[in-house]
């Protein structure tokens, strides 16, 4: 099958390394297109962000499909544009922190969450709610460090995440962590060996969710929410045959 990996930031080395991350886990025959724009923000962090990235990503996945993508993963743990970006998709698109969430609530009976800025605390508070697994989310947590710094310092980066898995596991009673951001997905096996804590990353989960539903044969519904979006004067209709 045919993946696109679309990495909503500007910064390059991200993207790489979830596609390193996604490359680990993928099944044979499973081929990977990564995904850069460059004209949305060097990071996510916040609703502002979120929004200036979201009309290059759909672009993004239309073009794809005309290359014969056949699924799509959002490598980004604020999901952006994630219903958007179903309603432009025939294949199946994956946010990586609602794969995230599935996983963990399979894995364990509570689990908490560990981001990078305080400031996206409620945001990915009320993703986790919208996907049903409010009360299964003992508490977000934030290692205060940006998403850039993960790159840049990754051996700060591994140090604030392993105390607060740790803290996770004492403090909230967790008996999984998701890691917050795809930019944490190359520290996910150092973090469960240095904490004995199931460390979840939200990249390789979608990849896996992605090869499974399209190996059922499934794609995206196009009646009701996901319906393709209505042409409109001055725009293009995305409906296909």
């Amino acid at each position: 099958m045919r993946l696109h990996l679309v990495n909503p930031n500007s910064t390059r080395a991200m993207t790489e390394l979830a596609g390193r991350a996604a490359a680990r886990v993928a099944a044979p025959g499973t081929v990977i297109d990564l995904w850069t724009p460059a004209d949305t923000p060097a990071s996510i962090e916040g609703y502002a962000d979120e929004a200036m990235a979201v009309p290059a990503l759909l672009a993004a996945i239309r073009a794809a499909e005309a290359r014969g993508a056949q699924a799509h993963v959002i490598a980004c743990f604020d999901d952006p544009g994630l219903n958007a970006a179903r309603e432009v998709a025939v294949g199946p698109v994956i946010g990586i922190c609602q794969a995230a969430v599935q996983v963990a609530m399979t894995l364990a009976a509570r689990f908490s969450i560990v981001t990078t800025l305080p400031r996206s605390v409620p945001i990915i508070e009320d993703l986790v709610d919208a996907y049903g697994a409010g009360r299964r989310c003992r508490r977000v947590r934030a290692i205060d460090l940006p998403v850039l710094a993960l790159d840049e310092d990754p051996e700060t980066a591994f140090r604030l995440l392993v105390a607060e898995i740790r803290a996770a596991r004492t403090q909230d009673s967790a008996e999984a962590v998701v890691l917050g951001c795809a930019g944490m997905a190359d520290l996910c096996s150092r973090l469960t060996a240095a904490t004995g804590v199931p460390v979840i990353d939200g990249v390789t989960a979608a990849v896996k969710q992605a090869e499974a539903i399209v190996g059922m044969g499934y794609r995206t519904a196009k009646t009701g929410a996901y319906d393709w979006p209505r042409g409109k004067r001055g725009g293009l209709c995305c409906e296909v045959a």
